[in-house]
């Protein structure tokens, strides 16, 4: 008989060893090295069938001569609309044929929500099996009932088995075929339980292989624990074409959805969702529902305009600066990242003549945003300014511009878009980088262009 043969895999960033190691020479981990014991290769497997799991795009993509790179199809990639305008936007236009699709996300974040939804309205003009390793056929159905859905054509399996799973899929050739979830799925041949590495891994290439022979959309629900012992995403986002990940608690009622890998679009895209009784609901203007503020402005309250994907999105940034009674004042920043924070802080103290190194500083961005570009940075700082000297700022008044460690405010992408979308909502103000300034300035809109933090200070 053959050795079985094993290899170490990181189960944060999915690196390979040939033998264990205390720390993972990829990510800095410690302790995340598991041993996955490799499957025999079957007699007359080629290079060819084992690495059907490639870097292709969809079937159409997959050859097995080689060919001159000028003479490849350059015809756009057929597309169809998922039923929902934010998740194809997140997916980069819609759902390509022979894709492999990760969705993730915290238990009760809506993964299961989002997918039936979808599969039940797909059902109605594509044949879509929809695969449940969690839940039985009558907790689904009560679920769909709840949500008010129609169940007519959607096909169901409540199978943990991948090799059953691939025998019906092969015999009813489904245009989508959606695995909920991953972590439930086994190989008869792997001898680790369900939700190990090497089941993951395994599993996900087998059904991989089949979406790419057969043009069939695969849609995966993947499984972050709060602990993280279960990283089969993060193993998975090697071999998938794209990787989302479905954010917000349940104590939100919004749902964000963020692309972190995607062959076919952008990873910068954001799609809003609200949790309703009739399960999710697609946000067509986000700026709406984060602008939802009180009557009564309070001073640290400021709305800034950031650019996710291909849309401008205005959404309110709240700083609280309050004495420190400790040695080492703190700095807590919700939504935006806490070493640019301490940067910006140390920016306005140098530039802009205002300490507040005795202060605790908190930032917050309402409505669960996660900011991740740098446009915030003149919004933070004239947040921070207005909570530091107690003074309301105008409630018409919208700021961006990256905040340079020289003081100065350099020009961010999109600038003239940001400035339309904010009079669309009713701003009348703007304090804006030179180099985003318009030529000429939309109707009942005052841009006030400046080049120094000390000339935003002023224009305050």
């Amino acid at each position: 008989m053959a050795r079985a043969k094993s290899a170490f895999v990181c189960t944060e960033c999915g690196a390979e060893y040939t033998k264990w190691q205390g720390q993972c020479s990829s990510c800095r981990e410690w302790n995340t090295l598991s041993e996955v014991r490799l499957a025999p290769a079957r007699p007359g497997a080629t290079a060819s069938t084992a690495g059907a799991t490639g870097r292709g795009g969809y079937a159409g993509a997959l050859s097995r001569e080689v060919v001159d790179l000028g003479s490849v199809d350059l015809s756009e990639v057929p597309r169809f609309s998922s039923t929902f305008g934010e998740f194809d936007r997140v997916l980069g236009g819609g759902l390509v044929p022979g894709s492999a699709v990760l969705l993730g996300g915290h238990p009760g974040a809506g993964k299961s929500t989002l997918l039936l939804q979808t599969a039940c309205k797909l059902a109605q003009q594509r044949s879509v099996l929809y695969v449940t390793g969690e839940e039985s056929l009558s907790q689904v159905a009560m679920r769909a009932h709840r949500l008010q859905l129609p169940t007519q054509g959607l096909k169901m399996l409540a199978e943990t088995s991948i090799e059953t799973i691939l025998g019906v899929a092969e015999r009813e050739r489904p245009d989508v075929l959606i695995i909920d979830s991953i972590q439930t799925m086994h190989l008869e041949d792997i001898s680790s339980a369900p939700g190990g590495v090497a089941q993951v891994r395994e599993s996900a290439a087998a059904l991989t292989r089949f979406a790419k022979g057969s043009s069939t959309v695969l849609l995966l629900v993947g499984h972050v624990t709060k602990d993280g012992s279960l990283a089969g995403p993060k193993v998975l986002e090697h071999m998938i074409d794209a990787s989302l990940l479905l954010e917000g608690g349940s104590d939100s009622r919004f749902r964000t959805l963020r692309g972190q890998k995607n062959r076919f679009g952008a990873v910068n895209e954001l799609g809003v969702f609200a949790m309703l009784e009739q399960g999710l609901k697609e946000v067509k203007n986000p700026s709406a529902i984060f602008l939802s503020r009180g009557e009564e402005q309070a001073a640290g309250s400021l709305v800034m305009v950031v650019w996710e994907g291909t849309r401008p999105i205005l959404v309110e940034v709240q700083a609280l600066l309050d004495e420190s009674a400790l040695g080492n004042p703190r700095r807590v920043a919700v939504g935006l990242d806490p070493n640019r924070l301490a940067m910006l802080l140390a920016v306005l103290h140098r530039h802009g003549g205002l300490f507040t190194g005795d202060q605790d500083v908190f930032l917050n961005v309402v409505g669960g945003v996660k900011v991740l570009e740098t446009s915030a940075d003149l919004a933070v700082l004239l947040a921070v300014v207005s909570s530091l000297q107690n003074r309301p700022l105008p409630r018409e008044l919208v700021v961006f511009g990256e905040v340079g460690l020289s003081g100065e405010i350099r020009p961010v992408p999109s600038g003239q878009e940001r400035i339309v979308e904010a009079a669309k909502h009713g701003f009348t103000r703007a304090i804006v980088p030179r180099g985003n300034a318009p030529r000429q300035s939309p109707e009942g809109m005052e841009v006030i262009a400046v080049d120094k933090l000390a000339d935003a200070l002023e224009a305050l």
